[in-house]
């Protein structure tokens, strides 16, 4: 077989996508340093040539990945929720896809350790706007005003990072099975009112005055 015709199987047999793909697995489970172009290749079972057809280096190949990352993470999830829904069902599927992979908050959190990078930071500042900023859509047409809409934005993906910080940090504290649905249950019935009656004159107190009075 010719030099062009190896080339060509080369190209053909292992896409630029695959080499991101398995980036984006290497920084789950050893970080930015993970990435290194002669292990990916043992792993993927092809030679250093696969990658430089596709890639002049490294650098290339992290920012094809965290484009990768980007467009799952935002695009991509938002995509498999239904725009006809009403807002609390939108919010809804969020927070359940957002707690339904394990392997996407370690990325996750994997990637955002490199925030110092500059590269990276614009990365992850991208992902975290554009999820903070649909959350903030959601919550503005359930009938908060703007700015309210926006601080419920935060105080729900605040929760979503804290729930990646225990799934790190202290995993046998996340729950488990059935306490694990209760437990997402009592985030989506405490994050996602159903309705807002008259916003201005809602105070954090009365929101809990008004949900205890509920119980009652």
């Amino acid at each position: 077989m010719n030099q062009a015709a190896v080339q060509t199987e080369i190209r053909q047999s292992l896409t630029a996508e695959a080499w991101a793909n398995a980036a984006l697995e290497a920084i789950a489970q050893g970080g930015l340093d993970a990435v290194a172009v002669e292990p990916l290749a043992r792993k993927l079972k092809v030679t250093k040539g696969s990658f430089y057809w596709h890639f002049t280096n490294r650098g290339e190949l992290i920012r094809a990945a965290l484009a990768l990352w980007e467009k799952s993470e935002t695009v991509d999830i938002l995509a498999r929720i239904e725009p006809g829904l009403e807002p609390y069902e939108r919010i809804v599927n969020v927070f359940k896809q957002a707690n339904a992979s394990y392997r996407a908050g370690r990325l996750y959190l994997a990637i955002a350790a490199g925030e110092d990078h500059p590269v990276i930071s614009e990365y992850v500042r991208r992902v975290s706007e554009s999820r903070m900023n649909y959350l903030r859509d959601c919550y503005r047409d359930l009938g908060f005003s703007e700015s309210r809409a926006q601080h419920w934005a935060r105080f729900a993906y605040a929760t979503f990072m804290g729930n990646l910080q225990i799934r790190r940090d202290t995993p046998d504290a996340m729950p488990q099975g059935d306490e694990f649905n209760e437990y997402l249950r009592l985030m989506i019935t405490t994050l996602i009112p159903r309705e807002v009656v008259d916003d201005s004159a809602v105070t954090p107190s009365r929101v809990v005055q008004m949900r205890r009075n509920a119980k009652t």
